[in-house]
């Protein structure tokens, strides 16, 4: 599938939310229990800049947003700001169609002129299939945090997963 990037709109929040909110049901992409709606993201949205953290849709053939991805300052310190917390949701509709590996293919090349240098992604143990696609990247594990979130009756394990672009750049 060939899929297209750019930054994303104020009017591309709706279908931002409406793929995030997919990912709750799932029980073990987002720390999220119940849907958020768009006037609780609008913060959220406006946190972004082109310039050094931006968020992109991704666009298929049909022009249609069957994803997102962002890259947020991490942990808001200026020692860190050569660093950035990534997040990616595909619809549901389109996952298993390699979107998440030409996603990351893509933020590897702009990471230089975004002047960011390290990327971490904040997974859960659970979300086999999100490790794996950052594992093929070359993301290590940072960290682990053990049963720090619980959805229902389950207790959910945090990897904290890295990657070091400086030497790629």
């Amino acid at each position: 599938m060939n899929i297209t990037f750019r930054y994303a709109q104020l009017t591309d929040l709706p279908k931002i939310v409406a793929i995030y909110n997919q990912t709750i049901k799932l029980k073990n992409v987002t720390a999220d229990i119940r849907p958020v709606s768009v006037s609780e993201r609008k913060e959220w949205f406006a946190s972004f800049s082109n310039d050094s953290h931006p968020l992109w849709v991704l666009i298929n053939e049909e022009g249609e947003i069957v994803g997102w991805v962002g890259l947020e300052p991490f942990y808001g310190r200026a020692a860190y700001e050569k660093t950035a917390e990534i997040s990616l949701y595909l619809d549901e509709n389109y996952r298993g169609q390699h979107l998440g590996t030409k996603t990351l293919g893509f933020i590897s090349e702009h990471l230089k002129k975004l002047g960011i240098q390290n990327i971490v992604a904040f997974i859960f143990k659970q979300n086999t299939a999100s490790l794996n696609l950052f594992k093929r990247h070359f993301f290590e594990e940072w960290g682990f945090l053990p049963q720090v979130a619980q959805i229902d009756e389950n207790y959910l394990d945090l990897v904290i997963m890295g990657r070091h672009f400086a030497n790629d750049q």
